[in-house]
């Protein structure tokens, strides 16, 4: 890695639920942090990929593209009626596109914004909006496309089905486009370069943590937890509650994958510094670390709802078996358990879906500094955690993309490269303990995730 380049988004937190961002921002973030990397970089560079949000949409001018609405965030809850209204055709939908109707995903987003924002212009993930911006093309890379709940996952097209039921003109959506192929070229950053890789940003962090090979699976602990496992190249439904996607395609050939997310990790981390409970990630070390136990105290990690495998979009977060004995540090420790334990059940239903256990995980993200938590997660999974050398799995992964896109690569392994974990986490307890803290979890989110207030 030869240079970085990083800039803030800040997403605006509604109270009804609605999480959106600036568009401009959002593009003049990608710009200045490109532009950063290549001059620390001091090196010539000779292709461009792009990772993206996944889920989040915008309407937008296809001829200026200029942005006609703000940018409604993956963590949006407003199309929560649209899904409920779709309640009778969700196993046809779920059998269509791989994934259950939840606002998580992009289609119900874009329902929502036309029946309440603007019906100008196209409305599409915000890759294909930045892709148009530096090559002036309408495209979407497949893997994008199997976020939508609009994509026939085994066609690899569009379904007039699906479109139908969001109400969304099949023929108003982007093309969909392999993940490492010449897209075209750009001088956004500077020099003219060509962009030759697309993909979604947890996708592009399971590529480039070489998880090549049906089973391979990680965790990426960045604003939320979210756990992938390669599924190789049929693209069998779950039967555990997690959602089945394209993980990437390159030519003819396509790799599935297996995906479960806790909505808020790194942002209940936040949440606990705004409360002033934690000042950084290192105080789940420092504060949380301090204590054995939670005191019987036990989080559930539904701050913006529960995603997999519970599905659950009007959940509230919430803390459970608080006494006069719990203390600051059981709070913070209480954080770090509960998103532990919600991976830990993610880990489970791949397993399920697998037909037999994941052997170890492979993790990045930025609470990959907090010991407690990943100490935590293996004792909950009891298996090997190993922990990427770089916080930037996401990056290195599309740079990886886009090296084969480029023909600079022979082959995923050669473009990926070999790395050795920076850490590797065993477990320290044993299994009967593991299952009696993850059933006391999980009976915890059992008794509030239905809870109406």
């Amino acid at each position: 890695m030869l240079g970085t380049g990083e800039r803030a988004v800040h997403p605006r937190w509604l109270p009804d639920g609605g999480v959106e961002q600036d568009p401009e921002e959002l593009w003049t973030s990608v710009v200045d942090a490109g532009r950063e990397a290549l001059e620390r970089a001091r090196q010539g560079v000779v292709a461009v990929g792009i990772a993206n949000q996944g889920e989040t949409v915008l309407a937008w001018d296809r001829g200026a593209g200029r942005a006609l609405s703000q940018a409604i965030s993956w963590q949006d809850r407003r199309a929560g009626g649209v899904c409920d209204a779709l309640a009778a055709e969700a196993d046809r939908l779920h059998e269509i596109t791989g994934l259950p109707v939840d606002p998580y995903f992009a289609a119900p987003k874009i329902r929502w914004l036309r029946e309440h924002a603007t019906r100008d212009g196209v409305c599409t993930t915000t890759d294909a909006w930045l892709l148009h911006r530096l090559t002036g093309r309408f495209v979407t890379d497949a893997a994008t496309a199997s976020r939508t709940l609009l994509l026939d996952l085994g066609a690899g097209r569009w379904s007039a089905e699906a479109c139908d039921a969001f109400d969304v003109d099949p023929g108003a959506l982007p093309e969909i486009v392999g993940c490492s192929e010449p897209l075209g070229d750009t001088t956004a950053f500077g020099p003219r370069l060509p962009v030759t890789a697309a993909i979604v940003d947890q996708q592009a962090a399971l590529f480039g943590q070489s998880c090549l090979a049906t089973g391979d699976a990680k965790c990426t602990y960045g604003t939320g937890a979210f756990l992938l496992a390669n599924i190789g190249d049929e693209p069998r439904r779950s039967t555990s509650g997690l959602a089945t996607s394209i993980a990437w395609r390159r030519g003819d050939a396509t790799t599935y994958c297996l995906d479960g997310q806790a909505y808020t990790a790194g942002a209940a981390v936040a949440w606990l510094q705004e409360l002033g409970l934690a000042a950084a990630p290192e105080d789940l070390d420092a504060v949380g670390g301090a204590v054995a136990d939670t005191c019987d105290v036990h989080f559930v990690p539904a701050l913006a709802g529960l995603a997999a495998p519970f599905w659950k979009p009007q959940a509230r977060g919430a803390l459970v078996g608080l006494s006069l004995a719990t203390s600051r540090a059981h709070l913070v420790r209480a954080m770090t358990d509960g998103i532990a334990a919600q991976v830990a059940w993610l880990a489970r239903s791949v397993a399920y879906d697998l037909g037999g256990p994941l052997t170890r995980l492979r993790a990045d993200g930025g609470l990959t500094r907090s010991r407690t938590l990943l100490q935590t997660q293996a004792d909950l999974l009891q298996m090997p955690v190993d922990v990427y050398p770089f916080p930037d799995a996401t990056a290195l992964g599309v740079a990886a993309l886009a090296r084969l896109g480029a023909g600079l690569a022979s082959s995923p392994a050669e473009a990926v490269g070999a790395w050795t974990p920076a850490a590797t986490y065993e477990p320290r307890i044993s299994a009967d303990a593991a299952e009696a803290r993850l059933a006391a979890w999980r009976r915890a989110v059992e008794a509030t995730m239905d809870l109406q207030l």
